[in-house]
């Protein structure tokens, strides 16, 4: 069973509840930065964990040390927003805080 769509009121309201983390089109997305390459690496690593936890996974993106994530559920009409992107959000907004991430 495919996960239900949020409305724009709902989704407006649970990023209030994610500091940092903004709409882009379809898309919950946020952007790290950590003190090395080293530490955003092995960020990816647990999100990447994390992910295949909840099966549900982002697109997620490395650089030097930078980890940028954009998610949302290609099961839910064509790439929609829906209650699996916010727990995912909020298992990385977790993870973020104990690496030290702003």
């Amino acid at each position: 069973m495919a996960a239900e769509p949020l409305s724009p009121q709902e989704i407006e309201d649970r990023l209030g509840e994610l500091p940092g983390w903004s709409l882009d089109g379809n898309r919950l997305t946020r952007s790290f930065r950590l003190g090395s390459h080293f530490a955003a690496t092995a960020m990816v690593v647990h999100i990447a964990q994390v992910q295949e936890e909840l099966d549900h996974h982002s697109d997620l993106t490395l650089g030097y040390n930078t980890v940028s994530l954009g998610v949302h559920t290609h099961s839910a009409g064509g790439g929609a927003i829906t209650e699996k992107d916010f727990e995912l959000a909020r298992r990385v907004q977790d993870l973020a805080a104990g690496h030290g991430a702003s």
